[in-house]
């Protein structure tokens, strides 16, 4: 369990000011494509963060449940080519994606809630891959592989959702609200429940908890927190296609929140703009044909030298200085003493 001090408290806030203060400094190339796009899809990524890492399952349904809010949003949205029956108000039509998505992450757990490890993993990438494929074949709701086109998102303040300014603001909150969700759950006795069942599922169960419904809670949570990402992912994106949650945006996901650390929240985040990054500007350098391969190999090494991603490293590195701080101190207070 994350125990936040003082410290930590502190430190957070800073972060959240120093992003919020960004827009004063860099252009609008780097708060929509950069730092913008990694928040929303580092909420997807914390969803399965979250999972894998108090759960103890990973789950490859994530970008699926996106996909649910994100379809489903667009289904709704007033602004949608071909515009459908259900057409309402985005004040309406976001939370009910979102929702939708809540539902779809509880239904997928109650599928796979007795399943573990590669089981796991097999049948929630079954369930991400047959819900694309639906999508890809159903051009009554979904419009095939067209799909559905300017969700350009809500007015905030009276300005269009795809400024720069407006967008990245809106994910920043999105995202400080999502991280803070987290950490709070987890110190809940629904969270310390949770790990747990993570710890040993029978000891959990022989102590009066409903292992099976404490699981399924976890995936709806998980759910909610990627359908806020799958509906902003959406509105960046201006429409949803089967495409855009097929098997590589299923992995892509797996991929954030590998290198960024699944042992802390912040790793999701970490993991999708170190992506994002790289998605940008190395295509441009080594050629587009060529990213899988470089992010395959940016993946593989830090697996090997940090299995427990940049946030991992990132804390022994600290640790270390600690050591090395506390170490050097103690020295200087003996030869102190013996003078």
């Amino acid at each position: 369990m994350i125990m936040m001090t003082n410290r930590q408290w502190l430190l957070t806030g800073a972060g959240v000011l120093a992003l919020a203060m960004l827009p004063l400094f860099l252009p609008n190339f780097w708060l929509a494509n950069i730092l913008g796009r990694a928040m929303v899809y580092g909420i997807v990524a914390l969803s399965l963060t979250f999972l894998a890492h108090y759960g103890g399952f990973i789950s490859l349904a994530q970008t699926m449940l996106a996909g649910v809010a994100g379809y489903s949003v667009a289904m709704m949205a007033p602004t949608a080519i071909p515009l459908g029956p259900l057409a309402m108000p985005y004040g309406f039509a976001i939370p009910l994606a979102v929702l939708a998505a809540t539902l779809a992450g509880a239904l997928v757990g109650l599928i796979a809630v007795n399943t573990r490890e590669i089981y796991l993993l097999m049948i929630t990438l079954a369930l991400a891959v047959g819900f694309s494929l639906f999508a890809q074949s159903n051009t009554q709701w979904f419009r095939g592989y067209e799909g559905i086109r300017n969700i350009v998102g809500p007015e905030v303040f009276g300005m269009p959702f795809r400024t720069h300014i407006v967008f990245y603001y809106v994910a920043l909150i999105m995202a400080v609200l999502m991280y803070l969700l987290v950490l709070y759950v987890v110190r809940t006795p629904f969270g310390l429940a949770l790990q747990a069942i993570r710890d040993s599922a029978r000891r959990t169960a022989a102590i009066g908890f409903n292992v099976a419904l404490h699981r399924i809670a976890a995936f709806a949570l998980a759910g909610f927190i990627a359908g806020w990402g799958g509906v902003l992912i959406t509105f960046y994106n201006i429409g949803i296609t089967p495409s855009s949650i097929g098997l590589w945006p299923t992995v892509a996901v797996l991929v954030m929140a590998v290198i960024g650390g699944l042992g802390h929240p912040l790793g999701a985040f970490l993991g999708a703009l170190i992506y994002a990054v790289m998605d940008t500007f190395a295509s441009t350098i080594i050629g587009h044909d060529r990213f899988n391969t470089l992010i395959g190999l940016v993946f593989l090494t830090i697996v090997l030298l940090s299995p427990d991603g940049v946030w991992g490293m990132g804390q022994r590195l600290t640790r270390g200085r600690r050591r090395a701080t506390a170490k050097n101190t103690g020295t200087a207070e003996n030869a102190a003493g013996e003078h």
